[in-house]
């Protein structure tokens, strides 16, 4: 058991020397944060895209999007306006889509994912890029014309976030 320390004692810490640069360290770019703007929509996994879109306009009194396909995200989106952001109903085009495999998992749906705005989205892959894994290695067009590129659930505390190119 440590004694008692009087007026005085010596509460120095050993020094150790310098460790020399480890190998696994990653060398990061001095490259500008990403401009991250607002939170422009959560994204909501649905069974039937009609049914949800009913539901909200229904129970909550929103005005909800027409529907619109997405082929090449493998969904089918509407929109829903709030005040200050929007919530994107997500429904799968086919079996092979991301959303399909989300809903075999989580049947009722759930939240899928939340999309923040940045200023420019090559800048924004090139610093997020270097610290957290990215889904595509170019930026695809999402549902509102713009570029859009995924970060990987694992690497931001568990949430699949997208980064959507805004020109503010």
């Amino acid at each position: 058991m440590p004694s008692k320390l009087s007026k005085g004692s010596d509460l120095s810490l050993p020094v150790y020397p310098a460790l020399p640069q480890q190998r696994f360290v990653r060398r990061l770019s001095s490259a500008a944060l990403p401009s991250v703007g607002r939170l422009n929509h959560v994204a909501i996994a649905v069974p039937s895209l009609e049914e949800a879109a009913q539901k909200y306009r229904d129970v909550l009194g929103v005005k909800v999007s027409a529907p619109q396909s997405l082929p090449e995200h493998g969904v089918r989106v509407v929109f829903v306006e709030l005040p200050n952001t929007k919530l994107e109903l997500l429904e799968p085009l086919g079996s092979s889509s991301p959303i399909a495999g989300f809903l075999q998992k989580n049947s009722a749906g759930g939240i899928h994912h939340i999309c923040l705005e940045v200023d420019d989205i090559h800048a924004s892959m090139r610093h997020v890029g270097e610290r957290v894994r990215l889904l595509d290695k170019q930026p695809k067009i999402g549902a509102h014309g713009l570029p859009v590129v995924f970060a990987h659930p694992k690497d931001l505390c568990g949430v699949l976030t997208e980064l959507e190119e805004v020109k503010r």
